[in-house]
């Protein structure tokens, strides 16, 4: 079965037919109709394209990698693949997918045999919003990082979630039901060394929590490092917070802390927003069945997938790299779920 079997079924030139197989037709404004009788005559007829021969035209494989260290095996990251498989298929791709598990020499071998299938282009993600080593030296074809900001001396077409801004609606938040004073953070102290090393996301909303306050004229009560950012440790540094005295509010660095947080708030017979309030980030399913329901800042993780994606297309196509073609990372917002763990400051 051909191309010009598919284009007299549907009434349509050889060339019309291979726009819409290519995933041209809104592109190139072809009609609907045009493109849904394309569609059908090509399922009808069983038509499949051969990838070699466009491959040998185009000098495309229609074929792009996509190498995470944990994004795979992560609940929550996971979207960022289901983003970006949703953006290729959409564009009339193939996304070949590998995970390295975090090793650095498992990485090199993904991108290396990613190469040696003759992708057109790589997307490297990472779980959490990291600084990394560039991972594109070596490589042959256009890449973007996703979720990750590389250490190199020439920047890297970068994708990540808007975590100043995050930062700042988070403070307002609390600012706007009334806190003034006994606000924590949990999980970073208040100085840029008291964070995880290599942690952007940590730096930026520290940076984006005090400077709003501070704006505001409210200066931060402290704050509680924490060596990882599970219950655990959120649960151990609220108990530590309450040693000093019943807190305000809390903002926790990520949703996981916030649930060790509820815990040491209920074991001292606080409650949540009545006696302190509580608000996080990540919007991990988790937060919206907690009672109360936590406000938290969303990761937008399909989206992020989705704009790697269109990011890598757009260089692939010769277009210039960044935000509004400037070279700079592509920032996606990170929307405020609100939910009923915040309230106005108990008054006495």
């Amino acid at each position: 079965m051909t191309l010009a079997d598919v284009a007299r079924a549907a009434g349509v030139s050889s060339t019309t037919a291979s726009l819409v197989l290519s995933g041209r037709a809104r592109e190139l404004r072809l009609s609907v109709d045009v493109e849904e009788r394309v569609v059908r005559a090509a399922r009808e007829l069983d038509y499949r394209r051969n990838i070699v021969s466009v491959g040998l035209r185009t000098g495309r494989t229609g074929t792009l990698g996509f190498v995470s260290d944990t994004v795979a095996t992560s609940q929550l990251a996971g979207n960022m693949i289901k983003g970006a498989l949703e953006r290729a298929h959409e564009r009339g791709l193939m996304l070949l997918i590998g995970e390295s598990g975090g090793d650095a020499d498992d990485e090199k071998r993904l991108l290396a045999s990613m190469g040696d299938r003759q992708v057109d282009g790589l997307v490297v993600a990472s779980m959490f919003t990291r600084e990394r080593e560039d991972p594109t030296p070596d490589l042959h074809v256009p890449a973007v990082l996703l979720n990750a900001v590389s250490t190199g001396a020439t920047p890297v077409p970068t994708v990540l979630p808007d975590e100043w801004a995050a930062g700042r609606d988070a403070a307002r938040v609390l600012l706007d039901a009334g806190h003034r004073e006994g606000v924590y953070l949990v999980g970073v102290g208040t100085s840029p060394d008291e964070v995880p090393p290599g942690g952007v996301a940590a730096v930026e909303r520290l940076d984006a929590i005090t400077r709003t306050f501070a704006e505001a004229g409210v200066e931060l009560a402290g704050g509680r490092p924490c060596a990882t950012w599970e219950p655990p440790p959120g649960l151990e540094a609220t108990r530590s917070i309450l040693q000093e005295g019943r807190p305000s509010a809390l903002v926790c660095f990520n949703d996981h802390l916030a649930l060790g947080a509820y815990q040491a708030l209920a074991e001292a017979g606080l409650r949540v927003p009545e006696d302190v309030s509580v608000i996080a980030f990540d919007d991990i399913p988790l937060a919206a069945w907690l009672r109360p329901g936590l406000t938290t800042v969303a990761l937008p993780h399909r989206e992020l997938g989705r704009a790697s994606i269109d990011l890598l297309c757009d260089l692939l196509d010769g277009g210039t790299a960044g935000a509004a073609g400037t070279g700079e990372p592509v920032r996606l917002a990170m929307p405020v779920r609100h939910r009923e763990s915040v309230g106005p400051p108990r008054s006495d």
